[in-house]
């Protein structure tokens, strides 16, 4: 699983090709990112519970208070521009004090989505936020 954690790790912060994105709720920090699962080692994909498929993708979500992950309740929607909408099923990944969460979603064709999401720690207010990414099958 340390190879899991290190891999997630490295797209969610390293990969030029998947920069960094950020959003900021006062002391929390939700990183996320989003890639092809065909991109994963089997091992990887296997070891985190997730598919490799050319027409499948993964939102990958941190959150981190003071630089450290915090367990989550992760909910959200992927839209089209089309307007139909899916709603995102996250897994938790724990590995050694890192916390992330994943979903699943396809990869029809080139298009751009809009991911809605809402991040709550604890009992606090839950923090809503979109964005869009340009998405496209691996072929």
């Amino acid at each position: 699983m340390h190879r899991l954690a290190s891999l997630l790790l490295c797209l969610l912060v390293a990969l030029p090709a998947f920069a960094e994105r950020k959003q900021t709720f006062g002391e929390l920090d939700v990183h996320y990112s989003v890639f092809n699962s065909s991109f994963l080692q089997p091992d990887i994909a296997a070891a985190a519970g997730l598919t490799r498929s050319k027409t499948g993708g993964v939102l990958n979500v941190a959150v981190l208070k003071a630089g450290k992950g915090v367990p989550a309740q992760v909910s959200g929607q992927i839209k089209n521009l089309l307007g139909q909408t899916s709603t995102l099923s996250f897994k938790q990944v724990l590995e050694s004090g890192a916390v992330y969460y994943l979903a699943e979603f396809p990869l029809r064709e080139r298009e751009i989505l809009t991911f809605s999401l809402s991040v709550q720690v604890g009992d606090s207010a839950p923090h809503s936020f979109t964005f869009n990414q340009e998405v496209f099958p691996d072929e």
